[in-house]
């Protein structure tokens, strides 16, 4: 490898911030097993928190972004990974604590590290990244506790980010009937497109009730928004029927009763990927490689910006003004 290669760093130093692009070494690299030439990493609004002084993300200076990466093998100690191999690192640590993947090299935990599928490209891998593994981990568990096509319509909130539309696309694969739920009225034929049959205004799924129950219209739910959304859906959800909750995006509070769980049965399902054990993580990133995999991953879905467009992509996904996700080739 060439004696130094370009990363994205953060640096805070008193009052003064700075997220710039740099030439770093590999002594610049924390510890690790896994040596990887990172060929595309994903935009993340986690990521997009990083770059701001105020984001409380990093939690040391200076610091690599990017909770996500795909790449391949350079160097590796560990047995289960060789040079030339390709792999997928997310969650854990990684453009936490540890440097991540807006570098040209980035060192990795081996025990962070998923072989690349069959079936995924490294740049399809970064289409999905962390939101479409969040995605996956939810129908996963919403099949889990008993979902399934004949018991009724799914409701996707949030449905034009990175995770809801990916939500929407493994939905309609495994033949689900799919609602989407948006405040961006001029989205509506990209909510189509990917696979929902009908759609909600954000006005319908933020409505405030003094009522604990209403009509039952929901099979279940993968809902990315939180707050009052929250709310709607234990109101709404059919008998038996579960909610997996995987984003604040509306708020992290909701106010409810204890009715939908004592005379309906439902669930509501924590769907948390930073932690999920490997067995698990691997079985996910099986299915987004076959079963799951979206079918306008990178013509509807995924758009592509070059490395030196990322304080672009950052400042665009902080805004909420990303539709699917953007998938940074750097290098």
């Amino acid at each position: 490898m060439a004696a130094t290669f370009k990363a994205f760093v953060v640096n805070k130093k008193g009052e003064d911030f700075t997220a710039t692009f740099e030439d770093l070494t590999q002594a610049d690299l924390p510890p690790g097993e896994v040596l990887v030439k990172v060929g595309y990493s994903g935009v993340n609004y986690k990521d997009g928190l990083a770059s701001i002084p105020e984001g409380k993300i990093v939690r040391s200076y200076p610091f690599v972004p990017g909770v996500d990466l795909a790449g391949v093998v350079a160097e590796s100690s560990d047995a289960r990974f060789k040079s030339g191999d390709e792999v997928i690192a997310t969650s854990y640590e990684l453009g936490v604590s540890h440097y991540g993947g807006f570098s040209e090299y980035a060192r990795v935990k081996a025990d962070w590290i998923v072989p690349l599928p069959a079936g995924l490209t490294l740049k399809e891998a970064m289409a999905l990244g962390t939101a479409g593994f969040t995605a996956g981990l939810a129908v996963h568990k919403l099949e889990y506790n008993g979902l399934r096509s004949q018991n009724g319509p799914v409701l996707v909130t949030g449905a034009t980010g990175g995770l809801g539309s990916i939500a929407i696309s493994i939905l309609k694969n495994l033949g689900y009937t799919v609602a989407a739920s948006t405040g961006k009225e001029s989205e509506q034929s990209y909510l189509r497109e990917l696979g929902a049959d009908d759609i909600l205004t954000r006005e319908e799924t933020t409505a405030e009730s003094n009522r604990p129950l209403e009509k039952e219209r929901w099979a279940g739910s993968v809902d990315a928004v939180g707050g009052v959304t929250l709310a709607y859906l234990l109101r709404t959800t059919r008998s038996g029927g579960s909610i997996a909750s995987c984003g604040n995006t509306g708020g992290m509070n909701f106010s409810t009763t204890v009715f939908p769980f004592i005379l309906r049965g439902n669930n509501l399902l924590g769907i948390e990927s930073v932690n999920c054990p490997m067995e698990l993580r691997r079985q996910i990133w099986e299915h987004l490689a076959s079963d799951y995999k979206p079918k306008h991953l990178l013509d509807l879905i995924g758009h592509e910006a070059p490395f030196v467009e990322l304080p672009q992509a950052l400042a665009a996904i902080l805004k909420g003004g990303v539709r699917g996700r953007t998938i940074i080739k750097v290098s």
